[in-house]
Order: C-alpha cells, then sequence, then structure tokens
C-alpha cells in the first residue's frame, strides 16, 4: 500500500512510502494524521493549502461484510475545524485493490474554476494520474454527471463526484460515490468536503482498477478463519434482521417514542405522522408497489445486512435510493410532512445537487420560522431546493446550510453545534447523544457516537459523559477500520475477531484492545488539530436556546453539566 499525492496545478503523481507514523491507521484515523502533520490548521478551506484526503479504512479491500467504507477529509468550511464523512458504495474498494492507502490532493487547478473550461476530471489507474476536461459535466448533477462518465470510462470503475452544490462551493456540498449498481447514492456528505473538491476545480475522480487484484494477506488462512466468525456472528445476531427488513428507519419510531424525533424545526420530539415515516410503512409500501422499490439493498459488494433500500413511486420506479432516517427525520417531521413520497422527492433533489440532506432539512426548518414556507407544505420545501439549483441568493443562503441561514434570516433557534446541523436525534431527549454533538472534534453528527440504543434514562444528565465518551471512542475506532457501524453487531459478540483480522492482514501483534486503542488516537489528533485551528471549550457546547427551552413532551432541557462536557476526553 502506498500513499499517491497528486499536485492539481501540475497533474503530477507521486506515490510514497507510508510513513511509519502513519503505518497502522487508515480510513479516519489516517486522515487526522495526515491533517495534523500537513495541514496548515488556519489554513483557508476553500484555498490551495487545504489537503482532500481520501482514505479506505485498515479492514477495507476483501469485501468483509460493512467493512469497505471510504473517509474523506480536509478542513471544514462549514465548522472551521477537521472533517472526517465517510460512505459506503464502490470507492473505497477499488482505492484498496489499487494499493492506495490514501489520496491526498493538493492545489487547485484553477485559483477559483468558473468558466466551464476550468474544470478537470481525476482520472487514477495503475499507470498514473491524468487530469481530463470536464467542461461537459459543468452544472449537471450527480446522476447525469455519472451516468456520461460511466459511458465514458466504463461501467467496472468507481466514481467520486460533485453536483452543482459542489461547484457553487456551498457548504452544506458532500461528495458523492456509486453504489455497487453504479448509481451516485453514497454520498460523503456532511462539514462541505463538497465545496473543498469544487474550490479544487475536480468534478470527479475516476478510480480504474483495471488489472488491480484485492491487497495480500499475511495470513490468508487466519484471515478466513476471522471472517467466518465475523459472517456468523453477524447474520446471528438480531439487530442485522431488523435492519435488513427496516432499514435505518426502523429508528423512526423510537426515537418517537423516546420523545426524540425532532418535529417542526426542533420544536417538539414527537409527531403525530411518525407511522407513516417508520420503517414498519416504508417495508410495507416499497413490497406492495413491487418493481423497482425494495425495503433491503447492499450499498457495498458483499454486505450481507443490506439496510438500504430503494423507494419506488406508485408505479414502482425508484426515487431515491436510499431513503435514510436521518432524512426522514430532517425532510419529514422536522418539516411536519408525513408523506414519504414528499420526503422522497425532496430527497432526490439533494442527493441530486451533491448536498448533506440533513443540514438542508435543518436549514428548510429555519426558513419555516423565518416565515418563507408552512410546515407540511413539501410544494414549497421543492421550490427553496430548486432556488439553490438556480444559484440564487435564497438559493445559496439555504446551500450553506442551517448555521448560515439561521444568522441571515434573523433566526436564534438553529439546532447546530460548530455550524453544523444535527442529525435526527434530539439532544433534549437522547442526552448521551447530545454530549456527542456538543464535544465532537467533527461538529454535530450521530455518526461520530450516537448512544440511542444504550440502555440507560435518557434524561438523566449525570450519565451521559461517559456514555459517549465510549460510543465515540468505538466509532472513531469503527471508522478508522472502514467499518459500518452495523459491522458492530459481529465485532461486539466476539472482539477478538478484529485483532484477528487485522493480524491476519498485515502481520500485526494488536491486541483486543486495539479498537479502543485506535479510537483514542483518533480523537486525540481531532482535537489537537482543532485546537491548533483555535477551537476551545467554549465549543463544546450546544445551542444556548436548547438550555432554556423545554421539549415537549417531556419537557426536558439538556442540562449535561459543562464540568462533564469539558471532562469527556479526559480517559
Amino acid at each position: 500500500m502506498l500513499i499517491w499525492r497528486v499536485n492539481l496545478q501540475s497533474g503530477s503523481l507521486q506515490r510514497e512510502a507510508v510513513p511509519e507514523s502513519w503505518s497502522r491507521l487508515g480510513g479516519r484515523g489516517l486522515l487526522a494524521r495526515i491533517m495534523v502533520d500537513e495541514t496548515p490548521p488556519g489554513c483557508d478551506p476553500l484555498g490551495p493549502n487545504n489537503r482532500l484526503i481520501f482514505s479506505p479504512g485498515l479492514l477495507v479491500g476483501h469485501m468483509l461484510s460493512s467493512c469497505d467504507r471510504i473517509s474523506v477529509g480536509g478542513k471544514s468550511p462549514m465548522t472551521g475545524g477537521i472533517k472526517e464523512a465517510n460512505a459506503g458504495g464502490t470507492t473505497g474498494l477499488k482505492m484498496a485493490c489499487m494499493g492506495i492507502r490514501a489520496l491526498i490532493l493538493e492545489g487547485q487547478v484553477t485559483a477559483a474554476p468558473a468558466a466551464r473550461a476550468d474544470w478537470r476530471v481525476l482520472h487514477l489507474s495503475l499507470d498514473g494520474a491524468r487530469l481530463e476536461p470536464a467542461a461537459d459535466l459543468v452544472g449537471l448533477g450527480v446522476g447525469e454527471a455519472a451516468a456520461r462518465l460511466l459511458k465514458r470510462y466504463g461501467d467496472q470503475v468507481a466514481v467520486a463526484l460533485i453536483g452543482p452544490g459542489g461547484e457553487m462551493r456551498l457548504s452544506a456540498a458532500g461528495i458523492q460515490n456509486l453504489d455497487k449498481d453504479g448509481v451516485p447514492s453514497r454520498i460523503a456528505a456532511r462539514g462541505g468536503l463538497g465545496a473543498v473538491m469544487g474550490a479544487k476545480g475536480l468534478k470527479a475522480i475516476v478510480f480504474d482498477a483495471a488489472g488491480a487484484a484485492k491487497p495480500p494477506l499475511a495470513d490468508p488462512e487466519a484471515f478466513k478463519q476471522a471472517q467466518k466468525v465475523f459472517t456468523r456472528n453477524l447474520a446471528d445476531h438480531p439487530q442485522t434482521a431488523l435492519y435488513r427488513d427496516y432499514g435505518t428507519a426502523a429508528m423512526a419510531l423510537t426515537c418517537n417514542a423516546l420523545g426524540g424525533l425532532p418535529t417542526r424545526a426542533f420544536s417538539e420530539g414527537s409527531f403525530e405522522g411518525a407511522e407513516t415515516l417508520s420503517g414498519e410503512h416504508l417495508r410495507e409500501v416499497t413490497l406492495e408497489r413491487g418493481g423497482e422499490s425494495t425495503p433491503t439493498h447492499a450499498c457495498m459488494p458483499g454486505c450481507a445486512i443490506r439496510c438500504s433500500n430503494n423507494w419506488g413511486g406508485p408505479d414502482g420506479k425508484s426515487l431515491v435510493t436510499p431513503l435514510e432516517y436521518e432524512t426522514i427525520g430532517l425532510m419529514g417531521s422536522n418539516l411536519g410532512i408525513a408523506d414519504l413520497d414528499v420526503v422522497a422527492r425532496l430527497n432526490w433533489e439533494v442527493n441530486d445537487l451533491g448536498l448533506d440532506s440533513i443540514d438542508l432539512g435543518a436549514a428548510l426548518g429555519v426558513a419555516v420560522r423565518a416565515g418563507l414556507m408552512a410546515f407540511g407544505d413539501g410544494d414549497r420545501a421543492m421550490e427553496l431546493l430548486r432556488e439553490i439549483r438556480q444559484g440564487t441568493p435564497l438559493g445559496r443562503i439555504l446551500g450553506h446550510g442551517a448555521a448560515l441561514a439561521g444568522r441571515v434570516l434573523g433566526v436564534i433557534q438553529v439546532p447546530v453545534v460548530k455550524g453544523q446541523a444535527m442529525s435526527a436525534y434530539e439532544p433534549r431527549a437522547i442526552k448521551g447523544t447530545g454530549v456527542t454533538y456538543a464535544t465532537s472534534p467533527q461538529g454535530a453528527d450521530h455518526t461520530a457516537g450516537n448512544t440511542v440504543r444504550a440502555k440507560v434514562d435518557h434524561l438523566d444528565p449525570k450519565v451521559q459523559a461517559a456514555l459517549s465518551r465510549n460510543a465515540q471512542i468505538s466509532m472513531a475506532g469503527y471508522d478508522t477500520l472502514g467499518a459500518c457501524i452495523f459491522a458492530g453487531f459481529g465485532f461486539a459478540v466476539a472482539p477478538e475477531v478484529i485483532p484477528g483480522l487485522l493480524n491476519a492482514r498485515y502481520g500485526w501483534q494488536v491486541g483486543g484492545d486495539i479498537l479502543q486503542t485506535l479510537g483514542r488516537e483518533t480523537l486525540s489528533l481531532e482535537r489537537e488539530f482543532n485546537k491548533r485551528a483555535g477551537f476551545t471549550a467554549a465549543h463544546d457546547r450546544l445551542p444556548e436556546w436548547m438550555t432554556l427551552e423545554p421539549l415537549p413532551p417531556h419537557r426536558s432541557v439538556f442540562d449535561v453539566a459543562e464540568a462533564d462536557l469539558d471532562g469527556v476526553f479526559d480517559w
């Protein structure tokens, strides 16, 4: 495995040996190490000194179920700090087969891409790198752009690309990746990394793995045995069946029962229309409609859980894939919308723009509070999203996400931390996740350490800091492995599987605490970068209004002590 470093101004590629201090890291952990070692913390996120980094996790490349994720990182134009966003699909798998431990993109194609002629596609293969014109792709949504790229380069490549949101350098822009069926539906969504890619003048990156093979194994037989234990435990775990049947939308009724389903711009925690937004309803309707509709779909080759879905309209033709709980919460109950068809159409529009559906859903909630639309008005929500595509001033304001929309529109009740919107777990009702929102170096992000499944009183402020700490350590470890959170169902039953896989893959001798070791190292590196960028304990707080305004139905506020927040990382 090598580091591939591309200078975007010259188009030159250097292949370098992995430095010793980077050698036992991948994914999120390696991104953090590179950022601390190489990226000036005070750099402009959209300037030439920011790096855009792609890194598959340590276990990527062998089609272990749920373990082929790609991490993308850089300095966030949304938070001003370090950012890692990860996704499923095929990008991580192709990179690992090509022997790329990390792809580091430096500089910019031009100072500020404006004309069609300024944009490029970066094509990577075992033969090297080349920058090619992308004039015919400029302005296209990710659906049409991906189709043209697959026609040009063949259907065996992986593609990471941006939509119009990234071209406009909007802070809520992500980077879309192809799923196993060639659909650009797996987005590294959070924190504005699509804007970083747009600022570098790249419409797309093509990973052509022709002639490549799976990464070598130090001990193939030991790897096979560890994989067998992991796969068996994953298949036998009851949560695997739950997510196979209902997907992440299974969380809708769970969060509603906890009073933690964001409703009407985070003003309530339960929604009278939750039943028609639920995973149970999603499954029933997709099975009834048939055609391209299915409640069960794998975003990565070899995934046994298949928690994704394809939501089709009444005629069975696909409206969007996937329809995830976080989008259902932010664009459904958060906007007072109880119709999955409406949510799916909004979701498709945001996906095609290459934007983060969480931050856009929160921004639309801000728009309701500002009087620009009414709760339940899906048609008006679509009109506002189309303003983004048109590049109007209002559209650009919304496309920069909830934090900027709140400042411009004069709304105080904006659900953000470090400039990034909260996902569909209300922190006044699910307080451990609120601690994660507050303290994660990533900004408000449930994937950094969600506590909703913990068997605790979620309203008790005294138990939440330790709960969040353990969840954040584990998730940083999983992100460094390239493992989906749901892979944890297989790993938790037999913790010795993780060191077994790593030792067999690399010839290491790591012990049973490797997940926690990787997690702590990753978090420490991320916090170090943010500290150098000017972050203090004052940034590790929820918005003041959430500590003052009670959330129905429990009339709860976020009341975890500041001393507990400040001590989360005192391990």
